[in-house]
């Protein structure tokens, strides 16, 4: 299915991408310029608390040389980056989730233009090491949102989680 710009306005989404301890979690949502999705999630992004630091994502081998992506994206960090994690989260995931969001332009899923606006917020496992699987699994992750958010699910599996919802679980959940 291939929306219209105006149709995904509001959509969201969520991806994974690799593997502990290179594993990356995105949230996605799409947002129309000068909708009020658009201007609720800049407000968002735009009030971080310290250690969070929101970024237009740029690319180019040096900062004279930066292009804006189109759709632009705003990626935000979901948790606190601590020094050693900077070039991870400001470098290789801000490269993946470019070409996450490229390959959906290329798969013309979405326009390489300004009308809409990718919204990332971007979990990057704090034991990651390896730039180059960071980088990998941020495209994997944040390119799988964007096509959810802009498809749609299969109804046969948003249903499947509803008839398990009593035993559905998280790996961040300890619990029965």
């Amino acid at each position: 299915m291939n929306l219209s710009r105006t149709d995904v306005d509001g959509r969201i989404s969520q991806g994974w991408g690799g593997r502990k301890p290179n594993g990356v979690h995105v949230n996605v949502i799409l947002a129309r310029r000068g909708s009020p999705t658009a201007a609720a999630m800049i407000t968002a992004f735009a009030s971080p608390s310290p250690g969070f630091c929101p970024i237009g994502v740029p690319v180019g081998p040096d900062q004279a040389s930066y292009e804006t992506v189109n759709p632009p994206i705003v990626l935000l960090n979901k948790i606190p980056v601590e020094a050693f994690a900077e070039s991870l989260v400001f470098g290789a995931a801000t490269v993946g989730a470019a070409q996450g969001v490229l390959d959906c332009v290329a798969d013309g899923l979405l326009e390489a233009d300004q009308e809409t606006v990718v919204f990332v917020a971007l979990w990057v496992d704090p034991a990651a090491d390896d730039e180059t699987s960071v980088r990998e699994a941020t495209r994997e992750a944040v390119g799988a949102a964007t096509r959810e958010a802009v498809c749609g699910r299969e109804r046969a599996a948003a249903w499947r989680l509803v008839e398990q919802r009593d035993r559905i679980t998280h790996p961040f959940y300890g619990g029965r």
